[in-house]
């Protein structure tokens, strides 16, 4: 089946979904911050879905008292599963498969690994959020006699493991799953996953549930205090709008893994800078402007005109596309430095070793 025959029939599930519209996808609008409880809120940012382009309008609040960031209202779980689909899997599988294989994202997980060279090597290692196992392939160069373990709720972890890129695959939610595995790791991560979940605080919890005395959470996320975020608005890629659910500033993060026993051993905030906000910005822009493409979500397919058209602006824009990217990458070293850093990093130890 081509891509145009499987884009036909999932139309008609999908169109079944929007004949109700999107607000049942929708939780009710909080009144209070989600991490302090404050009803001093303000709207950060009003926006659509810019990836996908799958309909409904998503808001940001920020509390005014902490600055912690969250979707408002929140995508209940039915919501999550609509906006997720063919994402990271069906119909966007193959492009989510070439963007975290990349090149570049190999480079930053082999960064990632090495943060953890100063604490010790862990004898077992579980990535939450693990996705496809993009991040322990890389790793185990780094740490080779760790084994790796992979947990997430797509069944791109047991993909994972019949690949060969971890060692046991969890399918489900940390939350869930984390009475089971207590006390079984010497580090658990949580790249670009935090951002993701309903409750992060539960997760950081489930965290400790599983580490054994003295194992390290390594956590990365972006970071919203970044300059960017501001500057760019809703073109700033890592809003990520409908998934990003929350947007934790350094210090609340920090404060709340002490709050849990951990103990703060490391912090970077120029490291995990991911080199591309402004090809994601003008990546998003084009996106936008383009004529639509043939995508379920949409009721009809576009005409042959509007198809021939769309090919024709992207692909006149690649030139543009890579010198804006090439640009980045060269800046990167400089910008990391700055507050227009896009990421930080916090290792924790959970106790001390048996």
């Amino acid at each position: 089946m081509n891509r145009t025959q499987e884009v036909a029939q999932l139309r008609i599930a999908y169109q079944r979904e929007l004949a109700d519209g999107t607000d049942r996808f929708h939780a009710p609008r909080r009144t209070t911050c989600p991490w302090c409880d404050s009803s001093r809120l303000r709207t950060r940012l009003r926006t659509v879905d810019l990836l996908q382009h799958k309909p409904g309008t998503f808001v940001i609040d920020q509390c005014r008292d902490c600055s912690h960031s969250f979707q408002n209202p929140r995508l209940t779980p039915e919501g999550l599963d609509f906006y997720y689909r063919d994402f990271y899997d069906g119909l966007g599988a193959a492009l989510a498969e070439w963007v975290f294989n990349g090149g570049g994202n190999r480079k930053r997980y082999l960064a990632s690994a090495r943060a953890l060279l100063p604490f010790g090597t862990p004898r077992r290692w579980l990535d939450v959020g693990t996705g496809h196992g993009h991040f322990p392939q890389s790793a185990r160069t780094v740490h080779p006699a760790t084994v790796f373990d992979g947990l997430d709720i797509s069944e791109g972890a047991e993909e994972a493991e019949r690949q060969g890129r971890i060692d046991e695959a969890y399918r489900g939610l940390l939350t869930d799953l984390a009475p089971k595995l207590e006390g079984r790791y010497d580090a658990v991560s949580m790249f670009h996953y935090l951002e993701h979940t309903i409750d992060p605080r539960a997760e950081l919890t489930a965290a400790r549930t599983v580490l054994a005395p003295g194992g390290h959470l390594i956590i990365e996320v972006p970071d919203p205090e970044c300059v960017s975020s501001g500057i760019l608005g809703r073109w700033w890629m890592p809003y990520f709008q409908p998934q990003h659910l929350h947007l934790i500033p350094l210090a609340n993060l920090r404060r709340e893994l002490e709050s849990l026993g951990y103990t703060v051993v490391a912090v970077e905030r120029h490291e995990p800078h991911i080199p591309f906000d402004l090809t994601g910005a003008a990546v998003l822009a084009l996106a936008h402007a383009l004529p639509p493409a043939d995508d379920p979500w949409y009721p009809a397919p576009p005409s042959g005109l509007q198809s021939k058209a769309r090919a024709a602006l992207f692909w006149s824009s690649v030139p543009l596309l890579a010198g804006v990217y090439g640009a980045e990458q060269l800046l990167a070293p400089l910008l990391r430095r700055t507050r227009l850093s896009n990421a930080y990093r916090i290792v924790a130890r959970y106790g001390t070793a048996a």
